[in-house]
């Protein structure tokens, strides 16, 4: 049965039973639908003429737990669809979305109380293995005591069972911390928080409510979700433990907080690698809490966690926390936690646990609605295909597979293309970066530029990092190292000359690396090289969907065009023709 009311054969959407919605890349409306869409499904294929999204249960609760109620999201398929809607596929939307919140986790004295107003459902949830553990004495018809030590992994386990919690239990105040953001920065310059960082910062403290205070905020790289995280500690008013990605965005949270707040040095404490301190606000790496001599005994830098009494967690990138954290976390449910992202898809698998643990998505902006408004540079996106060299076809041929991605990443032909893009880019600020040290060391020699990788000391790096930022040196080739968390605005164009395995997270944060906004409004251009005819093509297509998601036109061109002498005015006309 299909609701025969609401449809138009000119629509860019094909919503199928299978909760699978295929969307017509070239109807007019199709960037209008896609931003509508967008909110409830994930995208799963993006090829050139039709995407395809999927209404998972995750992304229905995620635009849930955002506001979106069923009806919202049915108006949308409704509005947008070519043809008749499933009748089958309504029913299962209402019911889905409803499941978020029918159980609720209350404070109940000291310990907390499971709730559920629908008295069979909470005997089914009762009776299922990965529950029973952690149902303490049964208080009524509606409720269960449960240890507020359960509280993680009870959610967890409600979320694999098919019933988020919602979680309305409330959080230990922690200590206070006067903090205030300036009007005028240190460094002289006004300085003011956006209206979509102070939304975002207001819609998870929620007045201090216990509807707020743990949530994921989805803002682009360059977006500035550093301020989301101070305008967050400027409400609470709260000591703060803010976990970061590298020793690079250590330094770079405690540079913007000591810049933006009237915090001090002494307040704001450096822990990793290199210096262990623990203060009022303090900024640590995944990598140093992970850390463990020997991988039989527990992790000795979890105790960061109890050793003030944090009103504040801060988790940057969260789409990268390590999965020993996810433990951690679960044991700390108590604790306000905020994560910060540019996409929620974990290449594990493990958003539920995401969800489950730091909080559901509170608050997303399109990148193309902070591009419009200027927040943002515009970017276009090219893939450059070159073909592999006659005497390495056959090696190719008779690799193992993982073996076949390097070769293909690895292909030397990408060189000449690099030289040429630089070329054609001479006036720019460039990055070249990519996943394997042999070509990027290559590339240094040949083009004599500066390379940073894991093996680079911090000073030097800062230094690189520096003289990049103040326009002392235009190049800089980065391992994958530069990936995550570098503040530098300025650079223009971004060439990728190898990457991980098709990781949309990965594609994220090296567009996030040219996204902030130009001083002279330019756009940025985000070049990827890929071999054709090998692995790496089909990598590149997943790829190509986080780009799609955020709805950048991906064009395609082909590298001996580039090589043969083509100009920049030429294989940018090509690239629009794409």
């Amino acid at each position: 049965m299909s609701d025969g009311l609401h449809y138009d054969p000119t629509n860019p959407l094909i919503v199928q039973g299978d909760r699978t919605v295929l969307v017509e890349v070239d109807n007019p409306r199709y960037a209008e639908a896609r931003d509508a869409l967008a909110p409830f499904a994930e995208l799963e294929k993006s090829p050139e003429h039709i995407h395809t999204y999927r209404l998972s249960d995750l992304s229905l609760w995620n635009a849930a737990a955002a506001g979106l109620t069923a009806d919202d999201m049915i108006v949308v398929l409704r509005k947008y669809s070519k043809f008749p809607v499933p009748m089958n596929l309504l029913t299962e939307i209402s019911e889905r979305v409803e499941r978020y919140g029918r159980v609720k986790l209350v404070k109940h004295g000291e310990k907390l109380k499971l709730v559920c107003a629908d008295k069979p459902l909470l005997e089914e949830l009762a009776r299922q293995p990965k529950l029973r553990a952690y149902l303490g004495v049964r208080l009524d018809a509606k409720s269960f005591e449960i240890e507020p030590g359960f509280r993680g992994v009870l959610k967890q386990a409600l979320i694999t069972i098919g019933y988020p919690a919602e979680d309305l239990a409330g959080y230990t105040a922690g200590a206070d911390l006067p903090i205030h953001v300036r009007s005028v920065t240190r460094a002289g310059l006004p300085f003011h928080v956006r209206d979509y960082q102070r939304d975002a910062a207001d819609v998870f403290y929620a007045g201090g409510d216990v509807r707020g205070g743990s949530g994921v905020i989805v803002l682009p790289c360059g977006a500035g979700k550093t301020i989301v995280g101070i305008a967050a500690m400027a409400l609470m008013q709260k000591s703060t433990l803010i976990l970061t990605t590298s020793i690079t965005a250590v330094k770079q949270w405690i540079r913007e907080i000591l810049d933006r707040t009237d915090l001090t040095e002494s307040d704001v404490c450096e822990y990793s690698g290199e210096v262990k301190t623990i203060g009022p606000v303090t900024v640590a790496t995944y990598q140093i809490l992970t850390h463990r001599p020997d991988k039989k005994e527990d992790f000795p830098h979890f105790k960061i966690f109890d050793q003030r009494d944090w009103g504040l967690i801060i988790y940057d990138e969260v789409h990268l926390l390590p999965a020993p954290v996810f433990r951690v976390t679960a044991q700390i449910q108590a604790r306000r936690r905020l994560g910060l992202t540019a996409t929620l898809i974990r290449e594990d698998g493990r958003e539920g646990d995401v969800f489950s643990l730091i909080g559901p998505k509170k608050y997303d902006v399109p990148w193309r609605e902070l591009e419009s408004k200027g927040w943002i540079a515009e970017a276009s996106c090219t893939e450059v295909r070159v073909a592999l060299p006659d005497e390495l076809r056959m090696e190719y041929a008779v690799s193992e597979w993982r073996h076949k991605y390097r070769i293909a990443s690895e292909n030397p032909a990408k060189e000449d293309l690099v030289e040429r893009l630089m070329e054609l880019n001479d006036d720019k600020n460039i990055l070249i970066i990519g996943q394997y040290l042999k070509q990027l060391r290559s590339l240094h020699r040949r083009l004599d530029i500066p390379l940073i990788t894991g093996a680079t000391d911090n000073a030097t790096r800062e230094d690189l990092y520096g003289k990049f930022r103040r326009g002392e040196i235009k190049r800089l080739i980065l391992s994958k190292v530069g990936n995550f968390a570098i503040d530098l605005p300025d650079a223009q164009i971004l060439i990728q000359v190898s990457g991980t395995f098709g990781s949309r997270q990965e594609e994220a944060q090296r567009l996030g690396r040219i996204l902030r906004p130009k001083a002279d409004g330019e756009s940025a251009h985000f070049f990827t090289l890929v071999t054709r005819d090998t692995r790496e093509l089909d990598f590149a297509h997943h790829r190509q969907m986080f780009l799609t998601e955020q709805g950048y036109s991906y064009g395609i061109v082909d590298g001996g065009d580039l090589l043969a002498g083509k100009s920049a005015s030429n294989v940018e006309r090509e690239v629009e023709v794409s």
